[in-house]
């Protein structure tokens, strides 16, 4: 169909109208925009890459500043709390624990542990083990370690097993180690309890290590008052003995102890019948021994001496003689001797870091 001239005239009409209308809107737009631009500060223009503050590069981290409208970060709830402060620091050991003797295990109990219970549970897991066990547990009211034993009703955080490695039996061996640490772990798993195992292989050759040391300095001094002629009727011994401070125990023998009632040395039968104190009206003996162990007392030389006297006047009192285990007579050269060998062993047990005498020797050598 043809167009006609009047219609190709309103087309261009139309055409010229929409392109005046487009640039009075453009000139209006920028007549409002001189307008404005001397009220509006130039920090509140928008921002370009160029203009960023000095020191802040394309790569660089700039960290959000929160305002005072910001919502403010959660607080721990009061169970996070409750957690955190269930972590405790362990205690130092129990000063009757010796890590160069003991094998230490330390067992830590989210809730407080009856430590009867414990005990009398671990006992069924510890059958079999050759050395002794201790336990002790940590009062956090006295703040202090307190021995446990099968009848302990106080209930503790934490609990400390001490394993003795040596004694004169020997070293303890890995199946006794083995004992303790699976019988502990198995009872830590029924109380809901976390044990600190050590390291076995290292507990071991500390062991053995300490083991040869107290073979080396373990010595006993025996002496015998032994009958001349008629025999030591015992009532008149026991008088003697006590007199000299002694006293009959339940082993058959009689003890002279120090202040603390630790044993200094012994008196035992020369015949293989014990002292009681019923027999003793009817009992007669050819002789005596006096022996002195040397690791368990803090003054050998001393003790020694002291024992000598007594055998001295044993012997005066009841017609006997003071000789050695070949019935020679001891004689002030053999005193010396002994003397020396004495200073010299208990000198290598204080250089070696076990006093002699104290708890630890006492237990080393029992």
């Amino acid at each position: 169909m043809a167009i006609s001239e009047l219609q190709m005239g309103l087309v261009g009409v139309g055409g010229v109208v929409v392109v005046s209308i487009f640039a009075f809107n453009k000139w209006q737009e920028r007549k409002q925009r001189k307008a404005l631009e001397p009220l509006v500060p130039a920090s509140a223009q928008e921002p370009v890459l160029s203009e960023l503050p000095a020191g802040v590069g394309s790569t660089d981290r700039v960290e959000p500043v929160i305002s005072a409208d910001a919502p403010a970060r959660a607080q721990p709830s009061a169970k996070t709390v409750k957690d955190a402060s269930a972590r405790r620091v362990p205690p130092l050991l129990p000063p009757e624990v010796d890590e160069r003797a003991d094998w230490v295990v330390r067992v830590e109990s989210i809730e407080p542990v009856v430590a009867g219970r414990l005990w009398q549970a671990a006992s069924e897991q510890l059958k079999g083990v050759a050395k002794p066990v201790r336990w002790f547990g940590f009062s956090d009211s006295d703040n202090r370690w307190e021995a446990v034993g099968p009848n302990s009703g106080s209930s503790y955080h934490w609990i400390c097993v001490a394993l003795q490695l040596v004694d004169r039996r020997g070293a303890a061996g890995d199946a006794d180690l083995a004992l303790v640490g699976d019988g502990l772990q198995r009872m830590c798993d029924i109380f809901m309890a976390i044990p600190s195992l050590p390291a076995r292989g290292e507990a071991l050759a500390q062991a053995a290590e300490l083991d040869r040391f107290c073979a080396g300095v373990d010595i006993q001094i025996g002496v015998n008052v032994v009958a001349r002629e008629h025999a030591f009727a015992g009532t008149k011994l026991r008088g003697l003995a006590e007199a000299a401070g002694l006293e009959l125990l339940e082993d058959g023998c009689f003890h002279a102890r120090d202040e603390q009632g630790v044993s200094q040395f012994v008196l035992g039968n020369l015949e293989p019948s014990l002292f009681v104190a019923e027999d003793m009206r009817g009992l007669t003996t050819q002789g005596v021994t006096l022996t002195l162990d040397v690791p368990r007392v803090a003054d050998g030389v001393r003790v020694f001496e002291r024992m000598m006297a007594v055998a001295q006047q044993l012997a005066e009192a009841l017609n006997g003689a003071v000789v050695d285990d070949n019935r020679s007579p001891f004689g002030d050269k053999a005193v010396g001797l002994i003397r020396a060998q004495i200073e010299q062993f208990q000198g290598q047990m204080v250089e070696y870091g076990i006093a002699p005498g104290s708890a630890l020797a006492r237990r080393l050598f029992s």
